[in-house]
């Protein structure tokens, strides 16, 4: 049973920092990919930045250059380093996993966590 606790979240104020941490059950190597998202009220919840198996990275255009997605494969948890935050990066941020499974189809999982809020605000 796959289990994803994110923990750091809290308030900052606009140009401040922040790491968000995401500690899985198992290993996040079994993950094809590992990532975050953010949704904001009465807004869609968005990809913030995603990290693949292979080390490949892929990040939203309004956090590019900010934000930093990184994962420590012994202790099986996934991080996110935000830097020069913005009001516009409020919302609740959740760490998921996508688990791919080939056995005639393609069998595709995402696993999520509960979430947790980043305001940034002065």
């Amino acid at each position: 049973q796959v289990q994803l606790v994110e923990s750091g979240g809290g308030l900052v104020q606009p140009g401040g920092s922040l790491t968000l941490s995401c500690a899985a059950s198992g290993s996040i190597l079994s993950f094809y990919s590992v990532g975050w998202y953010r949704q904001a009220p009465g807004k869609q919840r968005d990809l913030v930045a995603a990290l693949t198996r292979s080390g490949n990275t892929n990040y939203a255009d309004s956090v590019r250059g900010r934000f930093t997605i990184s994962r420590d494969n012994a202790k099986n948890t996934l991080y996110l380093h935000m830097n020069s935050l913005k009001p516009e990066d409020t919302a609740v941020y959740y760490c998921n996993a996508l688990e791919r499974i080939r056995s005639g189809e393609l069998i595709e999982y995402n696993y999520w966590g509960s979430g947790t809020q980043v305001t940034v605000s002065s």
